[in-house]
């Protein structure tokens, strides 16, 4: 395995051509005509054009992906998260390709996609999950039969997919008819299969993923757990390792689960089994993501793991590189997904050019993103630009390490979640650890309210008139910039001083 081509784009596609080129491997970028001037495409080793900026004609065609492939010599695919990640499909086309796919064998996908079928693996694996059917239900009279037996409230959900789509909470036969269709409608158009299956409500859950590696050579281990409980409809916002909920010996019994519910499939790779974890402390299996997710940063940052090498290492045959004895969590790590998103309007997507982009950097703290400035921020694609980690020697210590983060960041010319996130960690119930997946719903009429601060408002007003400001100083031919052009640095802090007085 000597070239990969890297089948994503944004912040995951940098990450995973950094990890190849610290291999020894050349990375191959693919982009989209939106995409053409991207970070991801200067940052490889050779780059191709695989379409229009629709992600059905680009990042989503496989004949394009496999023939970019064939075109630059690749020999292995990395599908990163996301487009074509999870699709057993893509996986088998790249095998008959004869390429190596940087992830999981086809049949694992394949048996961890399909809800129901992997709820009856874990059965036979002794991995516990939410009492519910293990078959779909063929309509909503059968589902109103189940409900029976279940007890309300219950919770559909897709039989082919995940993220909350498909996903309906119903407290009664009536209601539970009314959201049936609903629910199969919308995982009919988000995965091309209506299928719905049952579960029972768990209430007032923590969302508790586990990382594991398992490689060709026998070795499945687990590398701890995620806190992913602070969502907007399912939809992870902030993630931290280790969960404040979390003991040594639950994180034993979580991770031997998780190792038997990957070994239920012949699991190899990065994957991450997601578990419910009720106020009473029992688990319960969730799904499996058969990829590297979005958040795995915090677990490399505890754990002193690079796992996109890892990946890497596992896919050309070698065995994964950690010591037998995996080491324990060491300090506390938090992520913050920087999306362009309007956090008091809705959360909407936000659009438009970044004018100015100043990321914070400093001991224990790690900037990933796709972005730069003159980047153009559309709709094309999922909102994510950027993921801002912090560490600290505890949680208390990663938090106020992230705040200083947060602080520094400037992103000019598009509505971010910023904001958002330094108003959670300011909150007293993230703050004590004692939240759940239904945190934001509490909060959230608080936390969301417009953006009325006077001083918060006239920052961001001066840090727009001081960055075009700074635009107009830059020297039109080469040269040094005068001594007394503004620096970043100080026009930040005249920023902020104007928004204290």
């Amino acid at each position: 395995m000597k070239r990969v081509l890297v089948a994503n784009r944004g912040e995951i596609a940098v990450r995973i051509i950094r990890a190849c080129h610290e291999e020894g491997l050349e990375a191959i970028a693919v982009y989209s005509e939106a995409d053409r001037l991207s970070p991801h495409v200067r940052a490889a080793d050779a780059a191709v054009g695989i379409g229009p900026a629709a992600a059905a004609e680009s990042y989503l065609h496989i004949e394009r992906l496999l023939d970019a492939a064939r075109r630059t010599g690749a020999d292995a695919v990395h599908p990163g998260y996301g487009f074509l990640a999870e699709r057993a499909e893509f996986a088998e086309a790249v095998e008959r390709a004869r390429l190596v796919f940087v992830g999981p064998p086809p049949a694992a996908i394949r048996a961890m996609g399909e809800k129901t079928a992997a709820r009856q693996r874990m059965a036979a694996a002794k991995v516990p999950f939410v009492p519910g059917t293990t078959e779909p239900v063929r309509d909503a009279a059968a589902a109103v039969a189940a409900a029976k037996t279940l007890g309300y409230p219950v919770m559909l959900k897709a039989v082919a997919g995940g993220g909350g789509r498909g996903m309906r909470q119903a407290g009664s036969a009536d209601e539970l008819s009314t959201l049936f269709r609903q629910a199969s409608s919308e995982a009919k158009s988000a995965f091309g299969d209506g299928s719905l299956y049952l579960e029972t409500l768990i209430e007032r859950p923590r969302h508790v993923e586990i990382q594991i590696l398992a490689d060709g050579h026998g070795r499945t281990v687990h590398l701890g757990e995620r806190e992913c409980s602070v969502q907007r409809r399912h939809q992870k916002l902030i993630e931290e390792s280790p969960s404040p909920a979390v003991t040594p010996d639950l994180r034993r019994r979580m991770g031997q689960a998780a190792v038997r519910a990957a070994q239920a499939v012949g699991y190899l790779s990065a994957g991450t089994v997601e578990f419910l974890l009720a106020p009473s402390g029992e688990f319960y299996f969730l799904e499996m993501n058969t990829r590297i997710q979005v958040e795995h940063p915090v677990t490399e940052m505890v754990y002193g793991v690079d796992l996109v090498r890892e990946q890497l290492r596992i896919a050309a045959g070698h065995p994964m590189s950690l010591p037998d004895e995996v080491p324990e969590p060491r300090g506390h790590a938090i992520e913050c997904r920087i999306t362009s998103e309007d956090p008091f309007q809705g959360f909407v997507p936000a659009t438009g050019r970044i004018e100015f982009l100043r990321p914070p950097a400093g001991p224990g703290v790690r900037w990933e993103s796709g972005i730069e400035m003159g980047t153009d921020v559309g709709l094309f694609y999922d909102p994510l630009l950027a993921k801002l980690i912090a560490w600290g020697d505890d949680r208390e210590g990663a938090i106020r390490r992230m705040e200083r983060a947060l602080d520094e960041l400037v992103i000019v010319g598009v509505q971010t979640s910023q904001p958002f996130h330094r108003r959670v960690l300011g909150e007293p119930e993230f703050r004590s650890g004692r939240y759940d997946i239904g945190y934001l719903e509490r909060v959230g009429p608080r936390l969301l309210g417009p953006a009325t601060d006077d001083a918060e408002l006239e920052l961001a007003a001066v840090a727009v008139a001081l960055a075009e400001e700074e635009a107009r100083q830059v020297p039109a031919s080469p040269g040094p910039a005068p001594a007394d052009a503004h620096r970043p640095g100080n026009w930040l802090r005249a920023a902020r001083l104007e928004g204290l007085r």
